[in-house]
């Protein structure tokens, strides 16, 4: 016979000063995505470089938490700050669709360290044609990695698609620079020339995003309801979605890029750096990183993630169909990427 013995008055207790579980959904950012500052909050965690310093064990325990809460199997005791830490490990270093570890340099929370030390270089080295070339090179690189990690995770990159954008990319911000720093050293004063990288970084995104996401443009993207269902696919909602990413992807350059030319062209012309030449790339990376560090997210944050587009400016036939079928449906939803 099996042992029936009620529990202890002690076992009972310790039962009763177990707190439930808290009831969040995890499948959702911490914050409210419907405001800026949610937005905002949500990418100063998510874009923090401290994430890529998590080790290997910090980051299984994190992943292994989040899915014994989605299958109801969290240890007793759990607390609500210890599931969005572990959210946030898991936000920073898994792809949200495939599930899989991304790669170190092509996550959101390298984006300041990797970014200040190549866009510093950039802005330090502009001068030669040499380091312009090399520099862009990396720089366009770097974008590379971060475009086929942050992929979509229901399709399928083919190699044609990531080095198509890349050469092109890479080409024109070369050129751009090169030949703008031809014109600024006969035409114009030594501060314009600073600005040279910058406007090399708008033209390569220009060229790199549309093309790196041209297959959205040919066919579409999926758009939904309010409730999250699909209700059709359109181009001019992906047309839509990449303004958007080119427009953050700029303005969160510009920071970095436009005010440290002012600091750097001051010092100098007071001669700091013929006295102290060694401090040149030193202070522009940390310039540079300085300023990311706040552009980064808060440019992140301009556009929600789930953007949004009015019926009325559907193409025409996506947009009658919607008006026979869902005559309450106004807006439809869609990924904008990033």
């Amino acid at each position: 016979m099996g042992d029936s013995s009620p529990s202890s008055p002690q076992q009972e207790a310790t039962l009763q000063r177990v707190p439930p579980l808290p009831v969040i959904d995890l499948s959702k950012p911490r914050y409210d995505q419907g405001t800026y500052v949610g937005r905002a909050k949500h990418f100063f965690e998510t874009a923090n470089p401290v994430n890529i310093f998590v080790s290997r064990k910090k980051l299984e325990d994190a992943v292994r938490l989040v899915k014994q809460y989605k299958n109801n199997e969290a240890p007793p005791g759990t607390t609500e700050q210890q599931l969005w830490h572990a959210k946030r490990l898991y936000d920073s270093a898994y792809h949200p669709e495939t599930g899989e570890k991304m790669f170190l340099i092509g996550r959101m929370s390298s984006q300041v360290p990797m970014n200040m030390t190549i866009v510093g270089c950039m802005m330090t080295f502009y001068r030669t044609p040499a380091a312009v070339v090399f520099w862009q090179w990396m720089n366009q690189s770097f974008n590379a990695i971060v475009n086929y990690t942050n992929r979509s995770g229901d399709e399928i990159i083919a190699a044609r698609q990531i080095a198509v954008p890349y050469i092109a990319a890479t080409t024109t911000a070369t050129l751009t620079a090169l030949g703008l720093n031809q014109v600024v050293s006969k035409r114009l004063p030594p501060l314009v020339g600073r600005f040279v990288p910058f406007a090399a970084v708008v033209a390569a995104n220009g060229i790199n995003i549309p093309l790196i996401r041209q297959r959205e443009l040919k066919y579409g993207i999926p758009v939904l309801d309010d409730d999250d269902n699909r209700v059709g696919t359109s181009k001019r909602a992906a047309q839509k979605g990449i303004a958007q990413v080119f427009f953050s992807r700029v303005t969160m350059a510009m920071p970095a890029m436009v005010v440290p030319p002012f600091i750097m062209n001051t010092m100098e012309r007071r001669g700091v750096f013929q006295r102290m030449p060694w401090m040149n790339a030193p202070m522009q990376i940390c310039l540079v990183g300085l300023c990311l560090v706040f552009a980064t997210p808060l440019c992140c944050a301009i556009f929600p993630q789930r953007s949004s587009i009015s019926v009325s400016q559907l193409e025409p036939d996506l947009r009658d169909s919607l008006r026979r079928t869902s005559l309450q449906l106004k807006t439809v939803y869609f990924n904008k990427g990033l």
